[in-house]
Protein backbone atom coordinates (compact mmCIF):
# COMPACT_ATOMS: atom_id res chain seq x y z
CA UNK A 1 0.00 0.00 0.00
CA UNK A 2 2.82 2.41 0.82
CA UNK A 3 4.50 1.57 -2.53
CA UNK A 4 1.57 2.08 -4.41
CA UNK A 5 1.54 5.95 -2.59
CA UNK A 6 4.67 6.27 -3.74
CA UNK A 7 4.50 5.91 -7.37
CA UNK A 8 0.96 7.63 -7.03
CA UNK A 9 3.32 10.64 -5.84
CA UNK A 10 5.35 10.07 -8.39
CA UNK A 11 2.82 10.14 -11.14
CA UNK A 12 1.00 13.41 -10.01
CA UNK A 13 4.79 14.88 -9.48
CA UNK A 14 5.59 13.99 -13.44
CA UNK A 15 2.15 15.08 -14.66
CA UNK A 16 3.16 18.34 -13.17
CA UNK A 17 6.07 18.67 -14.25
CA UNK A 18 4.96 17.74 -17.63
CA UNK A 19 2.72 20.56 -17.31
CA UNK A 20 4.82 22.78 -16.35
CA UNK A 21 7.09 22.67 -19.21
CA UNK A 22 4.22 23.06 -21.87
CA UNK A 23 4.06 26.32 -19.61
CA UNK A 24 4.90 29.43 -21.23
CA UNK A 25 4.97 32.59 -18.95
CA UNK A 26 4.84 35.12 -22.37
CA UNK A 27 1.50 34.11 -23.13
CA UNK A 28 0.06 35.23 -19.61
CA UNK A 29 1.16 38.30 -18.85
CA UNK A 30 -2.51 40.68 -19.17
CA UNK A 31 -1.79 43.52 -21.34
CA UNK A 32 1.68 43.40 -21.14
CA UNK A 33 1.57 40.78 -23.34
CA UNK A 34 3.66 40.47 -27.29
CA UNK A 35 1.44 40.37 -29.89
CA UNK A 36 3.69 37.99 -31.66
CA UNK A 37 2.58 35.75 -28.34
CA UNK A 38 -1.20 36.60 -28.47
CA UNK A 39 -2.05 36.60 -31.94
CA UNK A 40 -2.42 33.05 -32.26
CA UNK A 41 -4.33 32.23 -29.66
CA UNK A 42 -7.83 30.61 -30.11
CA UNK A 43 -9.39 31.87 -27.09
CA UNK A 44 -13.01 33.32 -28.32
CA UNK A 45 -12.05 33.11 -32.13
CA UNK A 46 -14.20 31.16 -34.75
CA UNK A 47 -13.67 29.45 -38.25
CA UNK A 48 -13.86 32.98 -40.82
CA UNK A 49 -17.45 32.62 -42.30
CA UNK A 50 -17.49 32.25 -46.11
CA UNK A 51 -17.91 35.70 -47.35
CA UNK A 52 -18.92 35.05 -50.86
CA UNK A 53 -16.75 35.47 -53.56
CA UNK A 54 -18.33 38.27 -55.58
CA UNK A 55 -18.78 40.34 -51.97
CA UNK A 56 -15.83 42.96 -52.24
CA UNK A 57 -14.50 44.91 -49.21
CA UNK A 58 -14.93 48.94 -49.74
CA UNK A 59 -13.83 49.96 -46.38
CA UNK A 60 -11.81 49.03 -43.72
CA UNK A 61 -11.86 50.39 -40.02
CA UNK A 62 -9.05 49.71 -37.65
CA UNK A 63 -8.28 50.41 -34.07
CA UNK A 64 -5.14 49.22 -32.79
CA UNK A 65 -2.97 49.54 -29.33
CA UNK A 66 0.20 50.99 -29.58
CA UNK A 67 3.01 48.65 -29.62
CA UNK A 68 5.58 47.40 -26.99
CA UNK A 69 6.56 50.17 -25.01
CA UNK A 70 9.68 50.38 -22.51
CA UNK A 71 8.49 51.13 -18.39
CA UNK A 72 6.90 53.95 -17.85
CA UNK A 73 9.19 56.94 -15.61
CA UNK A 74 7.47 56.08 -12.56
CA UNK A 75 8.36 52.30 -13.47
CA UNK A 76 11.69 52.64 -14.06
CA UNK A 77 12.30 54.26 -10.38
CA UNK A 78 10.52 51.68 -8.77
CA UNK A 79 13.18 49.07 -10.56
CA UNK A 80 15.91 50.90 -9.25
CA UNK A 81 14.05 50.49 -5.91
CA UNK A 82 13.83 47.26 -6.25
CA UNK A 83 17.87 46.51 -6.91
CA UNK A 84 18.45 48.05 -3.77
CA UNK A 85 16.05 46.43 -2.43
CA UNK A 86 17.37 42.56 -3.42
CA UNK A 87 20.54 43.33 -2.69
CA UNK A 88 19.47 44.06 0.96
CA UNK A 89 17.31 40.83 1.62
CA UNK A 90 20.00 38.71 -0.19
CA UNK A 91 22.54 39.93 2.44
CA UNK A 92 19.81 39.21 5.20
CA UNK A 93 19.67 35.82 3.80
CA UNK A 94 23.45 35.21 4.51
CA UNK A 95 23.98 32.97 1.45
CA UNK A 96 21.33 30.54 1.86
CA UNK A 97 20.92 27.73 -0.41
CA UNK A 98 17.45 28.76 -1.40
CA UNK A 99 18.56 32.10 -3.08
CA UNK A 100 18.79 32.17 -6.73
CA UNK A 101 22.65 33.10 -7.90
CA UNK A 102 21.03 36.12 -9.97
CA UNK A 103 19.45 37.94 -7.35
CA UNK A 104 22.05 39.83 -4.97
CA UNK A 105 24.25 40.56 -8.30
CA UNK A 106 20.60 42.29 -10.37
CA UNK A 107 20.88 45.39 -11.92
CA UNK A 108 18.06 46.85 -13.30
CA UNK A 109 18.14 46.49 -18.16
CA UNK A 110 16.84 50.47 -17.54
CA UNK A 111 19.61 51.27 -14.89
CA UNK A 112 20.62 55.04 -15.96
CA UNK A 113 17.75 56.09 -18.22
CA UNK A 114 15.60 58.58 -16.68
CA UNK A 115 12.86 59.07 -19.68
CA UNK A 116 10.32 55.83 -20.20
CA UNK A 117 7.54 55.04 -22.32
CA UNK A 118 8.53 55.11 -25.80
CA UNK A 119 7.62 52.37 -28.23
CA UNK A 120 10.70 50.27 -28.42
CA UNK A 121 11.78 48.45 -31.53
CA UNK A 122 9.60 45.26 -31.28
CA UNK A 123 6.81 47.49 -30.85
CA UNK A 124 8.08 49.04 -34.56
CA UNK A 125 8.30 45.79 -35.88
CA UNK A 126 4.84 44.49 -34.85
CA UNK A 127 2.81 47.66 -36.23
CA UNK A 128 5.04 47.36 -39.18
CA UNK A 129 4.44 43.77 -40.43
CA UNK A 130 0.66 44.85 -39.08
CA UNK A 131 0.66 46.91 -41.86
CA UNK A 132 2.07 44.82 -44.60
CA UNK A 133 -0.53 42.03 -43.72
CA UNK A 134 -3.37 44.40 -43.92
CA UNK A 135 -2.22 45.55 -47.31
CA UNK A 136 -1.46 41.79 -48.21
CA UNK A 137 -5.08 40.88 -46.94
CA UNK A 138 -6.86 43.69 -48.34
CA UNK A 139 -5.43 44.71 -51.67
CA UNK A 140 -8.01 46.10 -53.59
CA UNK A 141 -8.41 48.80 -50.70
CA UNK A 142 -4.88 50.08 -51.05
CA UNK A 143 -4.61 50.15 -54.77
CA UNK A 144 -5.39 53.81 -54.88
CA UNK A 145 -2.10 56.22 -54.75
CA UNK A 146 -2.28 57.43 -51.30
CA UNK A 147 -3.98 60.56 -51.02
CA UNK A 148 -4.42 61.59 -46.69
CA UNK A 149 -8.45 61.88 -47.39
CA UNK A 150 -8.62 58.29 -49.13
CA UNK A 151 -6.67 56.82 -46.28
CA UNK A 152 -6.87 58.48 -43.31
CA UNK A 153 -4.12 57.86 -40.21
CA UNK A 154 -5.57 59.06 -36.63
CA UNK A 155 -3.02 58.53 -33.64
CA UNK A 156 -3.65 60.12 -29.96
CA UNK A 157 -1.04 62.95 -28.79
CA UNK A 158 1.09 60.24 -27.10
CA UNK A 159 4.20 59.69 -28.96
CA UNK A 160 4.02 56.04 -28.37
CA UNK A 161 0.70 55.78 -30.41
CA UNK A 162 2.03 58.24 -32.83
CA UNK A 163 5.00 56.17 -33.90
CA UNK A 164 3.32 53.19 -33.85
CA UNK A 165 0.63 54.64 -36.84
CA UNK A 166 4.42 55.61 -38.45
CA UNK A 167 5.62 52.01 -37.82
CA UNK A 168 2.42 50.88 -39.57
CA UNK A 169 2.13 53.35 -42.30
CA UNK A 170 5.45 52.37 -43.14
CA UNK A 171 4.68 48.74 -43.75
CA UNK A 172 1.24 49.58 -45.33
CA UNK A 173 3.25 52.02 -48.05
CA UNK A 174 6.20 50.38 -48.45
CA UNK A 175 7.46 49.71 -51.66
CA UNK A 176 4.84 52.89 -52.44
CA UNK A 177 6.95 55.84 -52.98
CA UNK A 178 10.84 57.11 -54.03
CA UNK A 179 12.27 57.74 -50.62
CA UNK A 180 15.21 55.86 -49.76
CA UNK A 181 16.25 51.63 -50.32
CA UNK A 182 12.77 50.56 -49.09
CA UNK A 183 11.17 52.73 -51.59
CA UNK A 184 8.67 54.78 -49.06
CA UNK A 185 6.76 57.86 -49.10
CA UNK A 186 5.82 60.01 -46.68
CA UNK A 187 2.09 60.42 -45.35
CA UNK A 188 -0.06 62.16 -42.84
CA UNK A 189 -0.75 61.25 -39.05
CA UNK A 190 -3.34 63.85 -37.29
CA UNK A 191 -3.89 63.71 -33.82
CA UNK A 192 -6.60 65.62 -32.04
CA UNK A 193 -5.49 67.61 -28.24
CA UNK A 194 -5.66 65.06 -26.02
CA UNK A 195 -7.89 67.24 -23.88
CA UNK A 196 -10.42 66.71 -26.09
CA UNK A 197 -10.02 63.65 -28.20
CA UNK A 198 -13.00 62.17 -27.52
CA UNK A 199 -12.86 59.76 -29.98
CA UNK A 200 -9.48 57.76 -28.82
CA UNK A 201 -8.89 59.30 -25.13
CA UNK A 202 -12.33 59.05 -24.33
CA UNK A 203 -10.94 58.37 -20.82
CA UNK A 204 -9.00 61.07 -20.28
CA UNK A 205 -11.88 63.44 -21.20
CA UNK A 206 -15.03 61.92 -18.99
CA UNK A 207 -14.62 63.25 -15.51
CA UNK A 208 -17.06 61.10 -14.30
CA UNK A 209 -14.99 57.79 -15.40
CA UNK A 210 -12.11 59.79 -13.70
CA UNK A 211 -13.64 59.91 -10.44
CA UNK A 212 -14.81 56.33 -10.48
CA UNK A 213 -11.62 55.09 -11.40
CA UNK A 214 -10.12 57.34 -8.35
CA UNK A 215 -12.96 55.80 -6.31
CA UNK A 216 -12.72 52.12 -7.68
CA UNK A 217 -9.09 51.76 -7.21
CA UNK A 218 -8.46 51.27 -3.57
CA UNK A 219 -11.47 48.65 -3.73
CA UNK A 220 -9.55 47.21 -6.65
CA UNK A 221 -6.17 46.56 -4.66
CA UNK A 222 -8.26 45.22 -1.98
CA UNK A 223 -9.83 42.57 -4.04
CA UNK A 224 -5.91 41.19 -5.41
CA UNK A 225 -4.66 41.60 -1.86
CA UNK A 226 -5.44 38.09 -0.64
CA UNK A 227 -3.42 36.79 -4.26
CA UNK A 228 -0.14 39.02 -3.50
CA UNK A 229 -0.33 38.01 0.82
CA UNK A 230 -0.77 34.32 -0.22
CA UNK A 231 1.87 34.42 -2.98
CA UNK A 232 4.41 37.10 -1.05
CA UNK A 233 4.00 33.73 1.92
CA UNK A 234 4.69 31.18 -0.49
CA UNK A 235 7.57 32.66 -2.91
CA UNK A 236 9.18 33.82 0.54
CA UNK A 237 9.20 30.47 1.94
CA UNK A 238 10.30 28.66 -1.19
CA UNK A 239 13.13 30.51 -1.60
CA UNK A 240 14.62 32.03 2.01
CA UNK A 241 13.64 35.78 1.94
CA UNK A 242 11.98 38.26 3.51
CA UNK A 243 9.66 39.31 0.41
CA UNK A 244 6.90 41.45 1.62
CA UNK A 245 3.71 42.45 -1.13
CA UNK A 246 5.50 45.14 -2.73
CA UNK A 247 8.24 43.12 -3.46
CA UNK A 248 6.41 40.44 -4.57
CA UNK A 249 3.96 43.29 -6.97
CA UNK A 250 7.40 44.39 -8.19
CA UNK A 251 8.98 41.33 -8.87
CA UNK A 252 5.50 40.20 -11.37
CA UNK A 253 6.03 43.84 -12.96
CA UNK A 254 9.93 42.75 -13.40
CA UNK A 255 8.75 39.15 -14.75
CA UNK A 256 6.29 40.76 -17.24
CA UNK A 257 9.10 43.23 -18.79
CA UNK A 258 12.02 40.43 -19.22
CA UNK A 259 9.66 38.34 -20.53
CA UNK A 260 7.97 40.56 -23.00
CA UNK A 261 10.47 42.85 -23.73
CA UNK A 262 13.35 41.15 -22.79
CA UNK A 263 12.57 37.56 -24.31
CA UNK A 264 13.80 36.29 -20.67
CA UNK A 265 12.28 34.02 -18.52
CA UNK A 266 14.61 32.24 -16.84
CA UNK A 267 15.10 34.91 -13.82
CA UNK A 268 12.43 36.67 -12.14
CA UNK A 269 9.60 34.93 -13.69
CA UNK A 270 11.32 31.44 -12.37
CA UNK A 271 10.33 32.80 -9.15
CA UNK A 272 6.89 32.15 -9.63
CA UNK A 273 4.89 28.63 -10.06
CA UNK A 274 2.40 28.42 -13.39
CA UNK A 275 -0.19 28.52 -10.75
CA UNK A 276 0.89 31.50 -9.50
CA UNK A 277 1.35 33.25 -12.33
CA UNK A 278 -1.91 32.54 -13.44
CA UNK A 279 -3.52 33.81 -10.19
CA UNK A 280 -1.15 37.14 -10.79
CA UNK A 281 -2.35 37.24 -14.67
CA UNK A 282 -6.04 37.19 -13.14
CA UNK A 283 -5.30 40.10 -10.62
CA UNK A 284 -4.46 42.23 -13.66
CA UNK A 285 -7.28 41.20 -15.85
CA UNK A 286 -9.71 41.74 -12.48
CA UNK A 287 -8.26 45.15 -11.92
CA UNK A 288 -9.05 45.56 -16.18
CA UNK A 289 -12.00 44.26 -16.01
CA UNK A 290 -13.31 46.37 -13.43
CA UNK A 291 -11.49 50.02 -14.59
CA UNK A 292 -11.83 49.24 -18.24
CA UNK A 293 -13.72 46.09 -19.40
CA UNK A 294 -17.43 44.85 -18.30
CA UNK A 295 -16.85 46.10 -15.07
CA UNK A 296 -19.16 48.86 -15.13
CA UNK A 297 -21.00 50.12 -17.91
CA UNK A 298 -19.57 53.66 -17.72
CA UNK A 299 -16.40 52.10 -18.61
CA UNK A 300 -17.51 51.29 -22.13
CA UNK A 301 -20.34 53.90 -23.03
CA UNK A 302 -18.15 56.59 -23.10
CA UNK A 303 -16.23 55.22 -25.94
CA UNK A 304 -19.33 56.10 -28.19
CA UNK A 305 -17.70 58.93 -30.14
CA UNK A 306 -15.67 56.57 -31.04
CA UNK A 307 -18.28 54.17 -32.23
CA UNK A 308 -20.27 56.50 -33.66
CA UNK A 309 -16.90 57.29 -36.11
CA UNK A 310 -16.44 54.00 -37.06
CA UNK A 311 -20.61 53.74 -38.04
CA UNK A 312 -19.97 56.96 -40.07
CA UNK A 313 -17.19 56.24 -41.65
CA UNK A 314 -18.92 53.23 -43.01
CA UNK A 315 -22.18 55.16 -44.15
CA UNK A 316 -19.55 57.65 -45.82
CA UNK A 317 -18.29 54.61 -48.10
CA UNK A 318 -21.62 53.61 -48.99
CA UNK A 319 -22.78 57.01 -49.97
CA UNK A 320 -19.54 57.27 -52.50
CA UNK A 321 -19.76 54.18 -54.18
CA UNK A 322 -23.83 54.65 -54.66
CA UNK A 323 -23.05 58.06 -55.79
CA UNK A 324 -20.41 56.38 -58.27
CA UNK A 325 -18.03 58.99 -57.31
CA UNK A 326 -14.54 58.39 -59.16
CA UNK A 327 -11.65 56.76 -57.54
CA UNK A 328 -9.35 58.44 -55.07
CA UNK A 329 -12.08 61.16 -54.34
CA UNK A 330 -12.96 59.03 -50.69
CA UNK A 331 -11.99 57.02 -48.24
CA UNK A 332 -11.22 53.70 -47.93
CA UNK A 333 -9.52 53.19 -44.68
CA UNK A 334 -9.87 55.19 -41.47
CA UNK A 335 -6.79 53.64 -39.18
CA UNK A 336 -6.52 54.84 -35.90
CA UNK A 337 -3.24 54.03 -33.04
CA UNK A 338 -4.35 54.39 -29.27
CA UNK A 339 -3.74 52.77 -26.18
CA UNK A 340 -5.66 49.82 -23.92
CA UNK A 341 -7.76 52.27 -22.17
CA UNK A 342 -9.15 52.56 -25.82
CA UNK A 343 -9.30 49.00 -27.16
CA UNK A 344 -10.30 47.76 -24.10
CA UNK A 345 -13.86 49.65 -23.98
CA UNK A 346 -14.33 49.51 -27.92
CA UNK A 347 -14.27 45.87 -27.69
CA UNK A 348 -17.07 45.83 -24.75
CA UNK A 349 -18.82 47.92 -26.96
CA UNK A 350 -18.77 45.69 -30.13
CA UNK A 351 -20.03 42.81 -27.08
CA UNK A 352 -16.53 40.60 -27.90
CA UNK A 353 -15.84 38.06 -25.46
CA UNK A 354 -19.28 37.40 -24.43
CA UNK A 355 -21.93 34.73 -24.80
CA UNK A 356 -25.50 35.69 -25.37
CA UNK A 357 -26.81 35.92 -21.71
CA UNK A 358 -23.95 37.84 -21.13
CA UNK A 359 -24.41 40.28 -23.92
CA UNK A 360 -28.05 40.72 -22.84
CA UNK A 361 -26.94 42.10 -19.67
CA UNK A 362 -24.56 44.80 -20.76
CA UNK A 363 -27.62 45.85 -23.33
CA UNK A 364 -29.05 47.16 -20.29
CA UNK A 365 -26.07 48.20 -19.02
CA UNK A 366 -25.76 45.43 -16.16
CA UNK A 367 -22.35 44.62 -14.75
CA UNK A 368 -21.12 41.29 -15.11
CA UNK A 369 -19.90 38.90 -12.93
CA UNK A 370 -16.36 39.00 -12.27
CA UNK A 371 -14.02 36.94 -13.89
CA UNK A 372 -13.49 33.64 -11.95
CA UNK A 373 -10.49 32.71 -10.39
CA UNK A 374 -7.68 30.29 -11.60
CA UNK A 375 -7.89 27.19 -12.02
CA UNK A 376 -11.13 28.21 -13.52
CA UNK A 377 -11.09 29.09 -17.22
CA UNK A 378 -12.41 32.69 -18.15
CA UNK A 379 -13.22 34.54 -21.79
CA UNK A 380 -11.90 37.86 -20.27
CA UNK A 381 -8.51 38.29 -20.23
CA UNK A 382 -5.97 41.23 -21.32
CA UNK A 383 -3.47 38.94 -22.86
CA UNK A 384 -5.54 38.45 -25.87
CA UNK A 385 -7.97 41.53 -25.54
CA UNK A 386 -5.60 43.92 -25.91
CA UNK A 387 -1.75 43.21 -26.07
CA UNK A 388 0.80 45.15 -27.22
CA UNK A 389 -0.39 45.89 -30.85
CA UNK A 390 -3.85 44.48 -30.32
CA UNK A 391 -6.44 45.51 -32.68
CA UNK A 392 -10.22 45.46 -34.09
CA UNK A 393 -10.94 45.70 -37.95
CA UNK A 394 -14.21 46.74 -39.46
CA UNK A 395 -14.14 45.79 -42.87
CA UNK A 396 -17.51 47.07 -44.84
CA UNK A 397 -18.04 44.76 -47.92
CA UNK A 398 -20.38 45.56 -50.44
CA UNK A 399 -22.15 42.18 -52.54
CA UNK A 400 -23.97 42.38 -55.69
CA UNK A 401 -27.30 43.93 -56.46
CA UNK A 402 -29.38 41.02 -56.44
CA UNK A 403 -28.95 40.01 -53.10
CA UNK A 404 -30.24 41.01 -50.05
CA UNK A 405 -28.81 42.46 -47.66
CA UNK A 406 -26.35 43.91 -49.59
CA UNK A 407 -23.80 45.39 -47.21
CA UNK A 408 -21.97 43.18 -44.54
CA UNK A 409 -19.71 44.41 -41.48
CA UNK A 410 -16.77 41.91 -40.44
CA UNK A 411 -15.45 42.15 -37.44
CA UNK A 412 -11.23 40.83 -36.85
CA UNK A 413 -9.65 40.62 -33.68
CA UNK A 414 -6.23 40.20 -33.60
CA UNK A 415 -6.75 39.89 -37.42
CA UNK A 416 -8.82 36.74 -36.80
CA UNK A 417 -12.83 36.37 -37.19
CA UNK A 418 -14.58 36.54 -33.99
CA UNK A 419 -18.21 36.23 -32.62
CA UNK A 420 -20.05 38.93 -32.67
CA UNK A 421 -22.82 38.20 -29.85
CA UNK A 422 -25.31 41.27 -31.58
CA UNK A 423 -25.30 38.82 -35.06
CA UNK A 424 -25.89 35.65 -33.73
CA UNK A 425 -22.51 34.48 -32.77
CA UNK A 426 -21.30 35.60 -36.45
CA UNK A 427 -18.25 37.18 -37.66
CA UNK A 428 -19.92 38.36 -40.77
CA UNK A 429 -22.61 40.73 -39.74
CA UNK A 430 -25.53 42.58 -42.13
CA UNK A 431 -24.83 46.37 -41.94
CA UNK A 432 -28.40 46.83 -40.72
CA UNK A 433 -28.40 44.05 -38.38
CA UNK A 434 -24.86 45.35 -37.56
CA UNK A 435 -26.60 48.76 -36.71
CA UNK A 436 -29.61 47.84 -34.87
CA UNK A 437 -28.38 45.41 -32.60
CA UNK A 438 -24.30 46.76 -31.68
CA UNK A 439 -24.59 50.20 -32.18
CA UNK A 440 -28.12 52.09 -31.95
CA UNK A 441 -28.55 50.71 -28.10
CA UNK A 442 -25.15 52.14 -27.51
CA UNK A 443 -26.38 55.82 -28.72
CA UNK A 444 -29.24 56.91 -26.28
CA UNK A 445 -26.29 58.40 -23.85
CA UNK A 446 -24.44 61.62 -25.20
CA UNK A 447 -20.95 61.83 -24.42
CA UNK A 448 -21.59 64.70 -22.64
CA UNK A 449 -24.56 63.62 -20.27
CA UNK A 450 -22.53 60.52 -19.54
CA UNK A 451 -19.21 62.48 -18.34
CA UNK A 452 -20.11 65.43 -17.19
CA UNK A 453 -23.21 65.88 -15.79
CA UNK A 454 -23.35 65.69 -12.07
CA UNK A 455 -26.04 62.74 -11.02
CA UNK A 456 -26.62 64.42 -8.16
CA UNK A 457 -27.74 68.06 -9.59
CA UNK A 458 -31.03 68.34 -8.72
CA UNK A 459 -31.23 70.78 -12.06
CA UNK A 460 -29.68 68.35 -14.08
CA UNK A 461 -32.02 65.77 -12.81
CA UNK A 462 -34.55 68.06 -13.90
CA UNK A 463 -33.06 69.00 -17.41
CA UNK A 464 -32.65 65.02 -17.82
CA UNK A 465 -36.12 63.98 -16.87
CA UNK A 466 -37.65 67.17 -19.92
CA UNK A 467 -35.52 65.30 -21.62
CA UNK A 468 -36.66 62.14 -22.10
CA UNK A 469 -40.26 63.89 -21.83
CA UNK A 470 -39.42 65.37 -25.08
CA UNK A 471 -38.24 62.15 -26.22
CA UNK A 472 -34.63 63.41 -27.10
CA UNK A 473 -32.42 61.11 -28.19
CA UNK A 474 -29.63 62.03 -26.35
CA UNK A 475 -31.10 60.70 -23.09
CA UNK A 476 -29.50 61.17 -19.42
CA UNK A 477 -28.86 58.56 -16.82
CA UNK A 478 -29.84 59.41 -13.77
Amino acid sequence: MAMKSVWITLLCLFVIAEADQGFDVRHHLSTVTRYSASKEVSQNLIKGSNVPSECTPIHLNLVARHGTRSPTKKRLREMENLSGRLKELVREAEASEKVPGWLGKWISPWHGKVKGGELIRQGEEELYQLGIRVRERFPTLFEEDYHPDVYTIRATQIPRASASAVAFGMGLFSEKGDLGPGSNRAFAVTSENRASDTKLRFFECCQNYKSYRKAKGPAVDKLKEPVLDKITASVANRHGLNFTKQDISSLWFLCKQEASLLNVTNQSCELFTPSEVALLEWADDLEVFILKGYGNSLNYRMGVPLLEDVLHSMEEAIKAREDKLPPGSYEKARLRFAHAETIVPFSCLLGLFLDGSEYEKIQKEKPLELPPQPPKTRDFKGSTMAPFGGNNMLVLYSCPAASSPKYFVQVLHNEHPIALPGCDGKDFCPLEDFKAKVVTPRLKHAFDNLCNANPDDPEQKHQSLWSWLLGSSQKTEL
